[in-house]
């Protein structure tokens, strides 16, 4: 591992899950217990809404945030995207990763089948990538605030890798005392 080249993370931790089973918050919770030094998150949707927000006059923050700001032009960005990836499938994967600089880098959005074929072409041999589903029912996503919305539930954003197989991990993210016992699982996936 001390051979990756520069730019390179040493391992790559693909999140993906239905909206509110928790992504984000076992990424910013992997990141506190592993350390700003080690590693980072990417997220491929950061670019998608910076574009969003400079293009239709919107507050970044807000659109990068967990509320109903974002909710409002979810459906729009879903389809400017998806528009953008029949173009060509690695655009907003290859911007996201433009940051990266860290040797662990935990991409916790990771939604379509061509975003995991991206990460496996563009690292290829030289980093460990690891792929991990997160699940939660739609009773305990309803009690994080989710509501199905036709035309982003029922779309390739969030449905295109729910017959993939290939997952290294699948957590099931339900009981907020199990939180310490999801972060050991993925520090073990990490480092072995």
């Amino acid at each position: 591992m001390a051979n990756v080249p520069d730019g390179v993370p040493r391992v790559l931790l693909l999140l993906s899950g239905k909206r509110k089973c928790g992504k984000d918050f076992l990424a910013d919770a992997l990141l506190q217990r592993l350390g700003t030094d080690r590693a980072q998150i990417v997220r491929i949707s950061e670019p998608i809404k910076r574009h969003w927000a400079e293009a239709m006059g919107l507050d970044l923050a807000a659109l990068l945030g967990d509320g109903a700001y974002k909710e409002r032009y979810r459906r729009q960005m879903i389809e400017w995207s998806d528009g953008r990836r029949q173009e060509d499938y690695g655009v907003f994967c290859r911007a996201a990763c433009a940051t990266i600089d860290r040797p662990i880098c935990i991409v916790s959005d990771v939604r379509r089948q061509t975003d995991v074929r991206y990460f496996r072409e563009a690292y290829g041999p030289e980093t460990r990538l690891r792929t991990v589903r997160i699940e939660a029912s739609e009773q305990v996503r309803h009690g994080r605030g989710w509501q199905f919305q036709a035309g982003v539930d029922d779309v390739q954003s969030e449905c295109d890798l729910d017959g993939y197989a290939g997952w290294d991990l699948v957590l099931t993210n339900e009981r907020p005392d199990g939180v310490g016992e999801l972060l050991d699982r993925l520090v073990q996936l990490i480092e072995c």
